[in-house]
């Protein structure tokens, strides 16, 4: 064995023997792991951090920017602001409607009752907030955008500035410079500055800018002198200046009463008033309208009317209307417009004596005129004069229509091929019984007998002489037939709105209880002339913006309401009705013509709708106290007994319609009828049916011993094979009335339908012809019997509809 050392093995390298010569000097740190997995997707802090900061600078930048860049600018143009323009449809000048009504006041001429209530309407935390407000700013936004309605964020300073210094669209831009003028304006002015400044421009309805003009307008009161109720509803009318207005529009009180509670509550809330002064407050009665002379005549109607139609249809902005610049181009011929005006001045007007005759102090005309082509209203009546009478009576929706509602249920039997009780089809030669309170059958609502006119019995009569004398009877068992609810519908079809007052579905409706306006009529009878094509009607022809800006107007809508053969087999039986019947007064106007009349109950309407080929017309003659707007009989009225549809009412007509179309070639009716309708049944041998002057409802008395049962003449009903017809449901026999309660339809009892209400000239709420009539309305007078008028002290008469 050697002596030599041997080799060792080699030792592994422990890492700390071969680092320790590094201890002396700086350790190396490890790295960080990779961020994996969901974690990258979170920001770092540094990233969170460097965004704050990042936007804060932005912010803070941007708005030092925009506050030196953007200046307090002069006042806009409203100081000088311009009157709308209204023209005939030719380009003659009908109206304009004024110079701005407006009276700056010091905050010290504004009462504290009044400042506090606009306060509390508006931004009760006013004098103690800074001139913007973001969280209502965000909350309006949020609140709109998430279907709430349109709301503002914006407090007073915010609107003032928007009143005084910009325009109203509704622009990023413009929320921008209100955002800073409003910070720069609180910072120049004192809050009592920037709300006397907002009290003066703002518009408070009634063309009133200002709260000097508002109380003047509304109260004949100086602004100094409101009381708290009086400025809490001048208040409210910052919300919805017209809307709000309880005289214009008396069926939106419940919702301005409802903005008066919130702004008076407010007031206590904040300590402005107390809770006792609070409990003796109570809704302030605005007076009428005080109109320029400028709006006399019919001229204030129609702008008033026509500015409705704007705003309503979504044309034109309320307030972007009232403060002016507009050039409208209406729809109505001042040749026409003028015929109308002379017609009921010649007819009615120079016939009344209200010295002698207290009655005559009560009436008043409404109508309207539409070609049936275009759906264009071509003129309108409205009253006396707009000075001396608000209410327009051409789209006043309060007097019943009476038996111009009756060629609706004849319509819609056409249309849906309806038949009688024993099942023959409706046409003009089906044969009725026209006994007098005979009640109705197959109607499950209860007993239900309406009287003729002076409770005349007819006997066994066509449908065309049903017309012809508007038996009451033969129409109330029609629309049983039909269904009222299909007459109903058929009558919003031609042109009545759905919200019709009392236009709802039983017997009655074939007498005329609902209470369209005449511009309502008139769209609907346009709608028979044009066989049976329904134009919307339409008051506006064209639309400029400050003589330069054409503004979009709604396109025009029209389409097959009903079927021709339904509208030409009802032109053809009304114009039998002008020929041998209630409306004969119209072959004066010495062309082809279609009509009939119309009469409300106890008399306090008469109405008269008719139509030529090239024009469709309703004449309304109405009864209404001028104190108290509540209805009122006309019997006695221009000397004569009654007035009835047949008389004032087509007179009316026939002179307008005949000068009208003056010069215009006579046009004849084309004419595509209903199987059978061609031929005309004899007439009835009664020995009782003469036409009337009129057209009377009246009501039945539940006890009354009239079945109806009789037989009648027992004429052949032309398409029965020769079979004789008895009375009651073309060819059908009746037994046993289906109920003999006392009920009215729709109810199988007593009826507490409202009667009509009045709004008038006063505006208010008028009950006094309503109450409880015991016959399902003012007209059809179920139940109501020869004692029950249903107006507690006033004597039984015969009643018209």
């Amino acid at each position: 064995m050697s002596d030599e050392p041997q080799p060792q093995p080699q030792q592994p390298n422990r890492g700390w023997a071969s680092g320790a010569p590094e201890a002396a000097g700086k350790a190396k740190k490890p790295k960080r792991p990779k961020r994996t997995g969901w974690r990258r997707l979170i920001p770092t802090w540094r990233i969170v951090l460097s965004t704050v900061v990042i936007g804060l600078l932005l912010v803070v930048g941007g708005f030092f920017l925009g506050y030196h860049l953007v200046q307090i600018p002069a006042a806009n143009a409203l100081a000088t602001k311009q009157s709308n323009v209204y023209l005939y449809a030719d380009g003659t000048v009908l109206a304009r409607d004024g110079e701005v009504n407006r009276e700056s006041v010091g905050l010290a001429r504004i009462s504290k009752d009044a400042q506090h209530a606009v306060l509390a309407a508006e931004d009760r935390d006013f004098y103690t907030e800074s001139a913007i407000d973001p969280m209502a700013m965000v909350r309006a936004g949020w609140n709109t955008a998430t279907g709430k309605g349109k709301q503002s964020g914006s407090t007073i300073t915010q609107q003032y500035v928007k009143n005084y210094y910009l325009a109203q669209e509704q622009t990023v831009t413009r929320k921008v410079k209100e955002f800073f003028i409003s910070i720069k304006l609180d910072r120049e002015k004192s809050k009592d500055e920037i709300l006397e400044g907002y009290l003066n421009t703002s518009f408070f309805g009634r063309g009133a800018y200002g709260i000097q003009s508002a109380a003047q307008a509304y109260f004949g009161v100086d602004a100094k002198d409101l009381t708290a109720a009086q400025g809490a509803y001048l208040a409210s009318l910052l919300n919805a200046p017209s809307q709000y207005d309880v005289v214009a529009h008396p069926e939106n009180r419940p919702a301005a009463e409802a903005r008066w509670n919130y702004v008076m509550n407010g007031m206590v809330d904040k300590g402005w008033l107390s809770a006792s002064d609070r409990a003796a407050a109570k809704f302030p009665k605005p007076k009428q309208s005080t109109i320029s002379t400028n709006m006399s005549g019919q001229r204030g109607y129609v702008v008033n009317i026509v500015k409705k139609y704007l705003i309503e249809n979504g044309i034109v902005d309320e307030e972007e209307l009232g403060r002016g610049g507009y050039r409208i181009t209406t729809t109505l011929q001042k040749d026409k417009q003028d015929a109308f005006v002379k017609a009921v001045d010649d007819k009615l007007m120079s016939q009344l004596d209200k010295k002698e005759r207290k009655v005559d102090t009560y009436v008043r005309a409404g109508g309207a005129s539409v070609d049936p082509k275009t759906g264009k209203v071509v003129a309108m009546y409205n009253g006396i004069d707009y000075v001396k009478q608000y209410t327009p009576n051409a789209t006043r929706r309060d007097f019943q229509v009476g038996s111009t509602f009756k060629p609706f249920v004849f319509t819609s039997a056409v249309e849906n091929h309806s038949e009688t009780q024993s099942g023959q089809t409706i046409n003009p030669n089906t044969r009725y019984d026209g006994t007098s309170e005979r009640p109705v059958q197959g109607w499950a609502g209860g007993r239900y007998a309406p009287e003729n006119e002076d409770q005349r019995d007819y006997g066994n009569v066509t449908v065309r002489e049903a017309t012809d004398k508007s038996i009451n009877a033969v129409y109330a068992q029609m629309a049983v037939d039909v269904g009222s609810d299909k007459v109903m519908q058929t009558a919003i079809d031609l042109g009545l709105s759905e919200n019709t007052p009392e236009l709802t579905p039983s017997p009655s409706i074939a007498l005329g209880v609902a209470t369209a306006s005449p511009l309502d009529m008139a769209e609907a009878y346009a709608t028979l002339a044009n066989h049976g094509r329904h134009s919307t009607y339409t008051l506006v022809e064209k639309v400029m913006k400050d003589g330069k800006q054409e503004v979009e107007l709604p396109e025009r809508r029209e389409h097959q309401a009903v079927s021709r053969q339904a509208a030409d087999t009802t032109t053809s039986v009304l114009r039998s009705v002008v020929q041998n019947g209630t409306a004969s007064a119209a072959q004066a106007v010495g062309r082809p013509a279609a009509a009939k009349t119309g009469t409300a109950e106890e008399d306090t309407a008469a109405w008269f709708a008719g139509y030529t080929p090239d024009l469709a017309t309703v004449v309304a003659v109405m009864g209404q106290d001028p104190k108290t707007a509540a209805h009122k009989s006309l019997y006695g009225a221009m000397g004569l007994a009654r007035i009835n549809g047949g008389g004032a009412p087509a007179e009316i007509w026939s002179q307008y319609t005949r000068n009208a179309l003056k010069g215009e070639p006579v046009a004849d009716f084309d004419l595509e009828l209903q199987a059978g309708a061609d031929v005309t049944a004899p007439p009835s041998s009664d020995a009782s049916d003469e036409p009337g002057d009129g057209d009377e409802s009246g009501s039945s008395d539940p006890d009354a011993s009239s079945t109806g049962d009789e037989d009648g003449s027992g004429s052949d009903t032309p398409g029965d094979s020769g079979s004789s017809t008895p009375p009651g449901d073309s060819g059908g026999t009746e037994s046993d009335p289906p109920s003999t309660g006392g009920g009215t339809p729709g109810s199988g009892g007593p009826s507490t339908e409202p009667g009509p209400t009045g709004g008038g000239d006063s505006g208010g709420d008028d009950n006094s012809n309503g109450g409880t009539d015991p016959g399902g309305g003012d007209t059809d007078g179920a139940g109501g019997g020869d004692t029950d008028t249903g107006f507690p002290g006033i004597p039984v008469t015969p009643r018209r509809q």
